[in-house]
């Protein structure tokens, strides 16, 4: 069971309810990955989890903090990728609605589904970015109380 000096209320966090879950669910996928010291770090997290607070022990904020790096450039590759399909289907729809109103009204389908995704991912983004950050901003404080210690 996570000690109270390693682990923080989830509250205390300054984090929306929707934040707060995609933390602990990604806190869990990083402990998992064998990040932080493996399945006891794993099983820490899960207890802190359950209680309703998150582990903050330099091994697990280092396998989260990974963790959302990678998950971020995941997600910039993706938002990438989105553009340059955005890209092709302003190409493809300029051309096909001089032949045919039907499949520019495919390609706009498929352009306002694109312009959803990229909505949908700049969210995930702008929360993976702020709860990141937060997380920094521990492992800093864990890291300085550490250093005093």
């Amino acid at each position: 069971m996570a000690s109270p000096a390693r682990s923080v209320p989830d509250t205390s966090l300054g984090l929306t309810r929707d934040e707060v879950i995609l933390l602990r669910q990604q806190q869990q996928v990083a402990l998992a990955q064998g990040g932080g010291g493996g399945g006891g770090s794993s099983r820490a997290a899960s207890a802190a989890s359950s209680q309703g607070r998150l582990l903050l022990d330099p091994g697990s904020l280092q396998a989260l903090g990974y963790h959302f790096d990678r998950l971020m450039q995941a997600i910039q590759r993706r938002l990438e990728m989105l553009n340059q399909q955005t890209q092709i289907s302003i190409q493809a729809q300029s051309s096909s609605a001089m032949n045919a109103i039907q499949v520019a009204d495919a390609e706009i389908a498929r352009f306002h589904e694109i312009l959803r995704q990229i909505d949908e991912l700049e969210r995930e983004f702008d929360k993976v970015r702020h709860i990141r950050d937060i997380v920094k901003g521990f492992k800093a404080r864990v890291e300085a109380l550490e250093r005093r210690i």
